[in-house]
């Protein structure tokens, strides 16, 4: 389990936040023991200093690799196309402001390793009392009842879809956000459905949280994701995920 990871980190005009980021998983990698270790930075398209900071800091350190969507199209645009590059057996996609903290991994390894799930997400809901800092109240119910519309759509057991936290083994990612079709907000519960559907088990594991404000999330973005799930059974019911 320990000997291969890749860690993929969507970006969308993080310039401020990368450097520290990636200092802290490129330690963590470093006294993780693990084999093989890279980073992917997948920019979405942005409009700061995001590139060039990233393009210099992998110079600097090789296991760092910096990954280019054709423009702005969305996290879910990005996760894919770095869990499709990534090199590693296993691999997690995390956020750029590491609301979950990367030493929180160790609980996803822990867990598929005890279960031998082929799938692990983290989550917020299982145990509250990980939540160090909340979102806004208004976010914060808003996604708890997300969630809740989530499992009577989909019919996911899952109590926290969007919690961005979420590990592959590399045969499961490459079957799964192959056939990935949403690129924005949906996505997180279309890859667990996918993942279902083929026979992947997954697990949910509570994790330590922290709200971190700058949230790139709109309010349209948000209420597209209650239109995402009714575009998943509608893929479904077109064979789009065969």
């Amino acid at each position: 389990m320990r000997k291969s990871i890749s860690i993929i980190i969507p970006a969308y005009n993080e310039e401020k936040r990368l450097p520290a980021t990636l200092a802290r998983v490129v330690d963590y990698l470093g006294s993780g023991g693990f084999d093989f270790a890279e980073i992917l930075v997948v920019d979405d398209g942005s409009r700061d200093g995001t590139v060039a900071l990233a393009t210099e800091l992998a110079r600097r350190n090789p296991i760092v690799r910096v990954l280019q969507n054709p423009g702005n199209r969305g996290k879910g645009y990005s996760v894919r196309h770095g869990m499709l590059e990534a090199k590693g057996e296993w691999a997690l996609f995390t956020d750029a402001d590491l609301s979950s903290p990367i030493e929180e991994l160790e609980k996803l390894i822990a867990a598929v390793e005890k279960s031998s799930a082929a799938i692990a997400i983290g989550s917020r809901a299982l145990d509250r009392s990980l939540v160090g800092v909340h979102q806004p109240m208004f976010r914060e119910y808003a996604g708890r009842f997300f969630n809740l519309v989530m499992r009577l759509i989909t019919g996911l057991k899952f109590h926290d879809t969007q919690c961005g936290f979420k590990l592959f083994r590399q045969d499961a990612a490459r079957a799964v956000f192959s056939r990935q079709k949403l690129e924005r907000f949906g996505f997180d519960a279309e890859v667990l459905y996918i993942g279902e559907l083929l026979g992947f088990k997954a697990i949910e594991v509570p994790v330590r949280w922290n709200d971190v404000a700058g949230s790139k999330v709109g309010t349209l973005q948000g209420l597209d994701g209650f239109v995402d799930l009714l575009r998943i059974r509608w893929n479904h019911a077109a064979g789009r995920y065969s």
